[in-house]
């Protein structure tokens, strides 16, 4: 049954508990304490298979998880799929072990709102006391959590000013304010949450205090107050993840998206296991033309989903493809590495999901695209005549990988005939939309890109050697407006450029370009060896 009144948690006997750890010694440890506190249903397990089905069968009114269940799923992917589950509510007592303890786990968990998290090895006598303290938190707030439990925050708040006009409940005031403040927050309420959290922090500093006000602020577009602050906050241990996640969304929300880039990517490097972060930093990357980080977010991401509710062959699909538009992104002879990681990834998807038709479809476009980049466009085409249509799946990414290929394979009226539906489909404005549509006016515009920035330098090598150094330069351009941050297609333009001016052929735009590429590569943190070069061609350039 599950619970439903505070009272149910002073009848101690009653409770049932659940402890997951591979480890038997932490199992008789915390038992025997639970004892010490009269609480005798305890169920115990090792894995996160039976922990799920046990809560299939028994509402737990205290979890104590373990991170290191090793396997199946870990705790952390265990603790996130019972919440989804519904197994684990504000009102559960959730407790989280580990052994470890640094900044990137700490930050993971507290995202998931453990009442408690205990580090090994345990102390019986600690763990008697801390779990008497936090069922008492829970007994004494449980209005407020159910309230919270049923979405209903105007209910929260006011069962927070009634208990904290109960002096006898001084101890637990400030957990009080604290789920106090976070209603207001839900409630969007972000004028009343900025004066809640000023007040508070007269009385006291905690960094879920710092936060609370500093969303409230932000919520308000009111930055330009507190730039000190962030300053000082993205310093602190304890609150510089939340405070890089808060701008993030910050800057997204104002589609300001190379600065939200800078943040996210803070923020998941300090909580590197939250799926939905690094989706952000996935779509940032794209909307900054990053293709290497685009890359490594989508790695990222299969490494996160894996044995999570998250899994999905979509994201292994999304690395495929993330990395084709990497190698696309790089001049010949930079790839051979990213090539044979795309190649085994392809591989193993085909035969993992060898009875989904619509996986399938899916890799004989990414296999088009990898024949494509590596210059095998009659096996491509092959492909083409055999797999594909023109007509538009629900999913705009897989109609853009068709797009992809059309393209690089100078199929135009086919390319034009999908990218009017796309066009169409795209109107959202989440951030997946946003990226998509960048997309569409950057990348994919068909009277001036017909070709990847991969194959666009190559025609620059063909006119190089053949002395054609302004249809070279050309395309180099092009190429390094499909991307933007290859430092190798920069240097190639200044190398271009030296050669017409010593030829006497170079002119005022020409000088202009010179003079911003040299720019752009002293800005660039370049190699020990492409610095020596760069450094080369800049005083080729500036000789008389």
């Amino acid at each position: 049954m599950e619970l439903t009144h505070a009272s149910e948690l002073a009848l101690s006997h009653q409770l049932n508990v659940l402890i997951v750890d591979e480890n038997e010694f932490v199992h008789h440890l915390l038992q025997t304490a639970l004892l010490d506190l009269n609480i005798t249903k305890v169920s115990v397990c090792t894995n996160a298979y039976k922990a799920l089905k046990l809560c299939e069968k028994t509402y737990f009114h205290i979890v104590i998880c373990a991170f290191n269940v090793k396997s199946d799923k870990d705790g952390f992917h265990l603790l996130e799929e019972l919440k989804s589950r519904g197994f684990v509510s504000k009102r559960t007592i959730l407790i989280f072990l580990s052994g470890e303890t640094s900044e990137a786990l700490v930050n993971s968990i507290v995202e998931l709102q453990p009442d408690d998290f205990w580090s090994k090895p345990l102390n019986k006598a600690k763990v008697v006391e801390r779990l008497t303290k936090t069922i008492n938190i829970k007994k004494k707030l449980f209005n407020i959590y159910l309230a919270y439990d049923l979405n209903r925050y105007a209910k929260a708040i006011y069962f927070a000013d009634r208990l904290l006009l109960d002096d006898s409940l001084k101890p637990y005031h400030l957990n009080v304010c604290r789920l106090k403040g976070q209603a207001y927050l839900k409630l969007r309420e972000f004028k009343e949450a900025e004066q809640f959290f000023k007040i508070l922090l007269n009385q006291c500093q905690h960094s879920w205090v710092y936060i609370g006000f500093v969303n409230a602020l932000l919520q308000q577009n009111k930055i330009a107050d507190i730039e000190t602050l962030l300053g000082q906050l993205v310093e602190k241990p304890d609150t510089r993840f939340a405070t890089y996640d808060l701008l993030a969304q910050y800057y997204i929300d104002n589609k300001q998206y190379e600065l939200a880039y800078e943040q996210i990517k803070q923020a998941c490097e300090l909580a590197p296991r939250n799926i939905e972060r690094q989706r952000k930093l996935f779509e940032l990357a794209r909307l900054n033309n990053d293709f290497a980080g685009q890359y490594l977010a989508s790695k990222n991401m299969v490494r996160c989903a894996k044995n999570s509710i998250h899994q999905s062959p979509m994201f292994e699909l999304n690395m495929v493809r993330s990395g084709l538009d990497y190698v696309n992104s790089l001049a010949q002879g930079q790839a051979a590495s990213t090539f044979n990681e795309i190649e085994r990834s392809l591989g193993q998807i085909e035969q993992n999901y060898a009875d989904d038709e619509d996986i399938q479809q899916q890799v004989w476009v990414a296999k088009a695209r990898l024949y494509t980049t590596q210059g095998n466009e009659d096996k491509a085409m092959r492909i083409v005549e055999n797999h594909f249509s023109t007509r538009a799946s629900a999913n705009i990414e897989n109609n853009l990988e068709k797009v992809k290929v059309y393209q690089e394979l100078g199929l135009q009226e086919e390319s034009d005939e999908l990218l009017a539906k796309i066009e169409k489909q795209s109107h959202s404005e989440n951030l997946n939309s946003q990226a998509v549509n960048n997309y569409l006016d950057q990348k994919l515009d068909k009277k001036s890109q017909q070709f990847s920035a991969r194959k666009l330098n190559q025609m620059a090598v063909e006119y190089f050697k053949k002395g054609r150094f302004v249809s070279s330069l050309k395309c180099l351009e092009q190429a390094l407006a499909l991307s933007p941050n290859n430092e190798k297609f920069a240097m190639s333009i200044l190398k271009v450029l030296i050669n017409i001016k010593e030829q006497d052929q170079h002119d005022i735009e020409q000088i202009a370009l010179a003079e911003q590429t040299i720019g752009l590569l002293e800005n660039s943190q370049l190699s020990e060896k492409d610095s020596i070069l760069f450094h080369q061609l800049k005083s080729r350039w500036l000789a008389d």
